[in-house]
């Protein structure tokens, strides 16, 4: 719209001229012709909308729409690289994340969640720890386990004592497989036997299992070479032997027939139980003497130092059969003169293993006899 004065306006405001010249009737005259030059020229202005002017319902009046040929992807390919960052947690998985803050209780941890994950303290490790700074630092990135869905804050619970614990009792399965032996220190006893960790987990040594002159008490922080005995990850159950390990190592060292001094530690209705070198091997009644006997006790005493011969090594079981029915020079001798057995046992155990051989021999020609 144009800025046309109104009459009034002319009228009312003096020019330069006007303050110094008197008003006559041509001034007038003038000045009212040019109020009817601007009213006209105001009338013939053309205030109405355009025809072509587009509506806000005329698509033609948005930005122009472009074809996504050129941008180099399909929508397809553009949906599912938006699903790729779509994050679906659940229970069980195994993520990737970022520590990034250390509290009391626990620690925040970024995976790419909406809300970063919490792990509670007691999860951070399958071993005991004083404090979160003990085993994790801030910026650090590590593997964690989902433990549940999202709480009502949208907040996902992690572990790491869940990956520990799961790949210990792969390692400890592994380490039964290959029938390894393993030290530990044991960290507790009880009625029953003693408490040692492997790979982080707990395992126990029945009493039966444990081969040492040490009370059972004093044991505590000891390192102990153990054999695998149960390792069962369903019952939690992971049983360990001492014996067994002491017994394949002084089995390495022996052999059947071979003569060895031993000590009687224990006497029960069904033998003795001879401490040979730190293990010990079974006496049976039938092995002590060719005459039969009523009871062990009646032959033998505790802390009996005697010769005995090897007859059996059975490493699977952690056993060690002993003899001494075999060194006597004359049936009864144990019963009768138990010296004598002692004295003669080198030679004795020499014609033993002579007799072993022979029918050793004896067994290879009758197979080949009839293999003919």
């Amino acid at each position: 719209m144009s800025a046309t004065p109104t009459e009034e306006q002319v009228q009312e405001t003096p020019t330069a001229e006007a303050s110094s010249a008197p008003v006559t009737a041509e001034t007038t005259a003038d000045q009212s012709s040019a109020v009817e030059e601007a009213e006209h020229a105001f009338a013939e202005d053309d205030l109405s909308i355009p025809e072509d002017v587009p509506s806000a319902d005329d698509p033609s009046s948005r930005a122009t729409s472009r074809s996504l040929d050129d941008a180099g992807f399909t929508l397809d390919e553009f949906a599912a690289l938006l699903s790729k960052y779509d994050y679906n947690f659940k229970p069980g998985d195994i993520v990737n994340g970022t520590v990034f803050a250390l509290e009391s209780k626990g620690a925040m941890i970024d995976i790419g969640a909406k809300t970063a994950a919490f792990m509670p303290l007691q999860e951070v490790s399958i071993n005991r720890v004083e404090g979160l700074s003990d085993v994790l630092q801030p910026g650090e990135i590590r593997e964690f386990f989902i433990m549940s869905e999202e709480n009502e804050d949208g907040q996902l619970a992690l572990s790491v004592r869940r990956i520990e614990y799961q790949r210990a009792w792969e390692r400890v399965r592994q380490l039964q497989k290959e029938d390894a032996t393993i030290y530990s220190e044991v960290f507790a006893t009880n009625r029953g036997g003693a408490l040692v960790r492997v790979e982080g987990l707990r395992g126990f040594i029945p009493g039966s299992h444990i081969s040492t002159r040490k009370p059972k008490e004093e044991l505590v922080a000891d390192f102990l070479p153990l054999k695998f005995l149960e390792v069962d990850e369903e019952r939690n159950r992971l049983v360990l032997s001492h014996r067994r390990a002491l017994v394949e190592r002084k089995m390495n060292r022996l052999e059947v027939g071979e003569v060895v001094i031993g000590t009687v530690r224990g006497i029960k209705p069904y033998g003795a139980f001879i401490d040979i070198g730190g293990v010990s091997g079974l006496l049976h009644i039938s092995e002590i003497s060719h005459e039969h006997i009523e009871t062990p006790h009646s032959v033998l005493n505790v802390n009996d130092q005697m010769k005995v011969m090897i007859i059996d090594l059975d490493a699977e079981r952690g056993r060690i059969s002993l003899s001494t029915k075999a060194l006597e020079p004359e049936p009864g001798d144990m019963l009768t003169d138990p010296q004598k057995v002692f004295d003669n046992a080198e030679e004795m155990a020499a014609r033993y293993k002579k007799m072993l051989l022979e029918q050793a021999e004896e067994g290879e020609e009758a197979l080949g006899t009839m293999m003919v």
